[in-house]
């Protein structure tokens, strides 16, 4: 079975790749994979990360 989270980051308009960097880099290390990307406009709207539930 599967687990879900969905964050809506705050990657401001400087840097916007570094920090993106840095919250996949921070969710990897606890064991989630990156599921999704929802772009909406020319930001991103939410990130859906998942991972095994019984790890």
């Amino acid at each position: 079975m599967k687990e879900y989270k969905v964050i809506k980051p705050k990657l401001g308009w400087k840097n916007h790749t570094d920090r993106l960097e840095e919250i996949l880099n921070k969710y990897a290390k606890e064991g989630w994979r990156l599921a999704e990307i929802t772009p909406n406009q020319h930001m991103i709207s939410f990130i859906v990360f998942e991972r095994d539930k019984n790890r």
